[in-house]
């Protein structure tokens, strides 16, 4: 069965799950579908967890806005949420201490997992990467390959001109404007390197929300590169507005189908409304499982 055997799903009344075997047969055509340019990964900070129990840097937005927390505690209401601290601690301390706090809590690298090496020699047109780690720039820059692009979203606040995003080569070189390459990185919250670029603060996200139903804020690279494929969401969670709003908009458009790799029992209520609303299937198998199996050869 091969991968353009996959054809576009209708959304669904209910989630649709699939498990054990299903979600094998699955998987195997996924990574067709991956190999032949058929997909678009749509990477998460749950990826992070991937071989490492404790990743260097933090894996989840909860984690974020407890070590910003360490350096300037927020009122209890909003402690736990990494938006409303990072814009307590950008109006009581400014964005530069906003700004060099990220950089001093994402300084560590990130290594590449598995399955980040894996998909680095792939000839994918697009891949998205939702956190600020830069573990998928890595991944791509010890392919050594010249054919890559990031581009990634930047905070209006730095700005005196009217741009949503930067690019630049995987050396760090900023590009503009973007060349024609096989490969688009694209992190549409901006990433520790190579210029500590990030959203993190509601401030950040303000005029982004406003026009991102028009799509005015993705580069016309992601709209023309997601057409005619799906996407596959791996270490992702949509347990907050934010985090759905984005992977909606991103895959806005585009033909599907579409799956998430993450673990059914987990699900909020709110997730499982919008995965289904969304048409994406998941898959409900252990990230270590899934990655060996995409990365290798099917046991």
């Amino acid at each position: 069965m091969k991968a353009k055997a996959m054809s576009k799903n209708t959304v669904p009344r209910h989630l649709l799950i699939t498990r054990d075997s299903h979600a094998e047969t699955r998987l195997d055509l996924i990574k067709e579908a991956l190999a032949a340019d058929l997909m678009v990964p749509y990477l998460g900070p749950g990826l992070l967890q991937l071989g490492c129990a404790k990743p260097p840097v933090p894996h989840t937005p909860e984690a974020i806005a407890s070590a910003l927390n360490a350096r300037a505690p927020a009122p209890s209401k909003i402690r736990t949420n990494m938006w409303s601290v990072a814009q307590f601690i950008e109006q009581r301390r400014h964005r530069r201490t906003l700004q060099g706090w990220m950089a001093e809590i994402f300084a560590a690298p990130a290594a590449p997992t598995v399955l980040h090496a894996w998909l680095a020699t792939l000839p994918l047109s697009l891949l998205v990467d939702s956190w600020y780690d830069g573990a998928m720039r890595a991944a791509l820059v010890a392919t050594g390959r010249t054919d890559v692009v990031e581009i990634q979203g930047v905070t209006r606040a730095n700005e005196t001109k009217d741009i949503w995003t930067k690019a630049y080569d995987l050396s760090g070189i900023e590009l503009d404007p973007v060349p024609p390459v096989e490969t688009v990185l694209y992190v549409p919250h901006g990433s520790i390197r190579p210029a500590a670029n990030f959203l993190v603060s509601d401030s950040d996200y303000v005029e982004v929300l406003t026009d991102i139903d028009i799509q005015t804020p993705i580069p016309d690279q992601v709209k023309q590169r997601r057409n005619n494929r799906g996407f596959f969401f791996v270490g992702c969670r949509f347990d907050d507005q934010m985090l759905r709003t984005y992977a909606l908009q991103i895959m806005k458009r585009s033909d599907g189908p579409h799956f998430a790799l993450i673990d059914g029992s987990v699900l909020t209520r709110n997730e499982r409304r919008f995965l289904a609303e969304c048409a994406v299937t998941v898959i409900d198998m252990p990230i270590d499982e899934a990655a060996a199996r995409l990365a290798g050869s099917p046991s």
